[in-house]
């Protein structure tokens, strides 16, 4: 176990306020930089106390804030990442007992006995309060585990809570470490009894501990709920639920008979449709169940027999197409009645969700074209029993064609008058510039840049796992398309900065990255350039170039040709020079980027055209074609 509090480099930026190059560039530049006690080559941890003198020293920190004083120390007492949880859950029973003592004090001297991170955890909640102290940890935490530890986006749980309204009791059956509890308990002020349980015992810890700091009313239990259900008796007013998506080891071959499979044993590889089953059979009569799922959950064709059973039973209720990977399924205990319509959303916007369902409770027969529409159930049981609500949703009302026709019309003009403003101004010149160039090798070998490659093989995950990178995002210039499941842990993330090479076409594709948090796709490389030396607009242009192709390629001994980004050559410029190229490498991306939006906006125009002519809407200009900027 370490006996002093360490730091990544990652926690030195933050420390400082700097980014992660920035350290990365006081490690070349200062001999006096500490030296790391421990971690990896790649992912070298330094000594807290070291790094606290020498910012102080350079005038970079002036004092270590409470909060990451507070934070360090838990690390240190644990002695490794993996014990963590553990640690932090023993902070949040310490301040859970301190303020059932209603003890808590300032920071002061260690009691005799008492851990220094006790002493910083107990600071820390007397400058921000016990709940809001321990969901600062939290969060440490969390980003210290990554993937592994992923939540129920913020906004989607907060729609979930809403859409679940002001049900007195609520369930959430795969808690994980109570995202959809919190946010219901936040939804409301009147009195609630909530019930959570979760499969992994210290994450279920840290969830009775969030919610024992804001309500007495909470009981939260560790199991698997779908084998070993801790609740069997409860009927809530609410049941909300993330489920762990594209678990295999569920239970099938040992729950085969289990009576909570009302409409239909589950697949093996849909455990979504057994969360789905168990959300109901603890449903209170009149409750609602709240569900995200994979989309793909609403067409898969192993489970259109349990969609169909849900919907002649008027179990399922709603639909929402929050993305392309997102669905909400709301659920209602069956009454008897006669099922008519189900309701059908796509859209993100929480508020028109709220507003369509709202709407649906009271007219059946709810339509806002092109958002959300009330469809009979015998239209929804054909051969597929397709729930995906783009597909039951008619376009918009055709007097709206005439006007987006000419919303689009101004937009495209608009559009073709920018395209000449982006050309970057590069001109020729009669003195060939002559400058040395280093391979990418070279430069990875001497710390200017790193070379990271993409895994071989590609695990997608079509329903809610990381977004992942392809080739073709990267050649198109478009967000990340793919899917991974999020516990493959030799994924390379994104960083705003880098540069993504794709090879296609005889060329390098070269993309710097605007923002990060994507996955490297298959058959993708990246480049991380140091800031400090080379700009990664100027780099990613150069690779592009024809010459860079021709010298990368090896060939093989069958004949065919491999390119290889290492063998790239990179012009040896001032970085002056290299921003000044990268500044019009940059102007050309964007302008890129613009031709393909118009290509877009024009295909779009070409379409509401023919929609216009076929509904009687549009009509030609009087005189012949408008002009190509005007009316």
């Amino acid at each position: 176990m370490q006996d002093q509090a360490t730091v990544s480099a990652a926690d030195i930026a933050r420390l400082a306020g700097v980014g992660r190059a920035a350290v990365s560039n006081w490690r070349r530049r200062h001999p006096d930089f500490p030296q790391p006690v421990g971690g990896t080559p790649i992912s070298p941890v330094f000594a807290l106390a070291e790094i606290e003198a020498w910012l102080r020293d350079q005038g970079k920190l002036q004092e270590l804030p409470q909060e990451e004083r507070a934070w360090q120390k838990l690390r240190a007492e644990a002695g490794d990442d993996l014990r963590l949880a553990e640690v932090l859950g023993d902070a949040g029973d310490l301040l859970l007992e301190r303020r059932a003592a209603r003890a808590v004090q300032v920071r002061g001297p260690a009691a005799p006995g008492r851990p220094e991170a006790a002493e910083a955890v107990i600071g820390l909640a007397a400058e921000r309060g016990a709940a809001q102290a321990f969901e600062f940890l939290l969060g440490r935490y969390k980003e210290t585990q990554g993937r592994r530890a992923s939540t129920t986006p913020a906004e989607i749980a907060s729609l979930m809570a809403t859409l679940a309204g002001d049900a007195p009791t609520i369930l959430d059956p795969a808690c994980g470490t109570g995202e959809l509890l919190l946010a219901a308990l936040a939804n409301t002020a009147a009195p609630r009894r909530l019930f959570g349980q979760d499969a992994a015992g210290e994450v279920t810890r840290l969830a009775a501990i969030r919610l024992a700091l804001r309500t007495s009313a909470a009981t939260v239990q560790a199991g698997d709920s779908l084998r070993r259900d801790a609740f069997p008796g409860v009927l809530a007013d609410a049941v909300v639920c993330d489920p762990p998506f594209h678990e295999r080891a569920w239970g099938h071959e040992e729950l085969t008979a289990d009576p909570r499979w009302e409409y239909g044993l589950p697949p093996r590889l849909e455990p979504e449709l057994a969360w789905v089953q168990h959300a109901l059979a603890h449903l209170a009569p009149g409750g609602l169940a709240v569900v995200l799922m994979p989309a793909v959950a609403a067409g898969r064709r192993s489970g259109r027999r349990i969609r169909a059973q849900l919907l002649r039973r008027s179990a399922l209720r709603a639909v929402i197409a929050l993305s392309a990977t997102y669905h909400l399924w709301l659920l209602r205990r069956p009454d008897g009645g006669t099922p008519a319509t189900a309701l059908m959303i796509d859209s993100a916007d929480p508020e028109t969700i709220v507003n369509a369902w709202q709407a649906y409770a009271s007219d059946p027969d709810h339509d806002e074209p092109g958002v959300s529409r009330a469809v009979p159930v015998i239209d929804l049981l054909d051969e597929e029993v397709d729930l995906t609500p783009a597909r039951h949703l008619p376009a918009t009302r055709s007097e709206r064609t005439a006007e987006r026709f000419a919303e689009t019309h101004d937009r495209l003009a608009a559009s073709l008058g920018r395209l000449g403003n982006l050309v970057p101004a590069v001109w020729p010149t009669t003195d060939r510039i002559e400058s040395k160039t280093v391979l990418v090798a070279e430069l990875d070998r001497i710390g200017y840049l790193t070379v990271h490659q993409a895994p071989l093989r590609r695990e997608t995950d079509d329903g809610g796992g990381e977004p992942l990178l392809t080739t073709e995002d990267v050649i198109e210039g478009r967000p990340a398309s793919g899917r991974v499941l999020p516990d493959e842990s030799r994924w390379i993330t994104t960083r705003a900065g880098d540069i993504v090479v794709a090879v296609a076409a005889r060329r390098f594709a070269a993309r710097v990255m605007e923002a990060g948090g994507a996955l490297l796709g298959p058959q993708l490389s990246l480049i991380r350039v140091d800031p400090e030396r080379l700009d990664p607009y100027f780099v990613a242009g150069v690779l592009r170039s024809s010459a860079n192709v021709r010298s990368s390629t090896v060939q093989s001994t069958a004949g065919t040709g491999r390119a290889d980004i290492r063998r790239a050559q990179v012009p040896r410029l001032p970085l002056e020079e290299q921003r000044r190229y990268g500044d019009a490498f940059r102007h050309m991306a964007e302008f890129e980027s613009a031709i393909r939006s118009t290509a877009v906006t024009g295909a779009e125009m070409a379409q509401l055209l023919s929609d216009g002519v076929a509904e009687g809407t549009l009509a030609p200009a009087p005189g012949g074609n408008p002009s190509p900027t005007g009316r």
